[in-house]
């Protein structure tokens, strides 16, 4: 269970590393980097997603 509460924040750095991407291609070139910014919010997304069904499986292994 410890990994995978590890992996659930490997998911923020993948993000912060995304918008990172997008940012600096926006500065050299003036260009938006839709694909950085789109996998960055899909990162946020699911580490959201994970964090929540994470919870849900705890309550539900600590009710038996």
């Amino acid at each position: 269970m410890k990994y995978s509460k590890i992996f659930q924040y490997a998911y923020i750095v993948f993000a912060v590393l995304f918008i990172y991407d997008a940012i600096s291609k926006y500065m050299s070139n003036g260009d938006i980097y839709y694909p950085s910014i789109l996998l960055a919010a899909l990162a946020i997304f699911i580490f959201f997603f994970r964090k929540r069904f994470s919870k849900k499986f705890d309550n539900r292994d600590n009710s038996k």
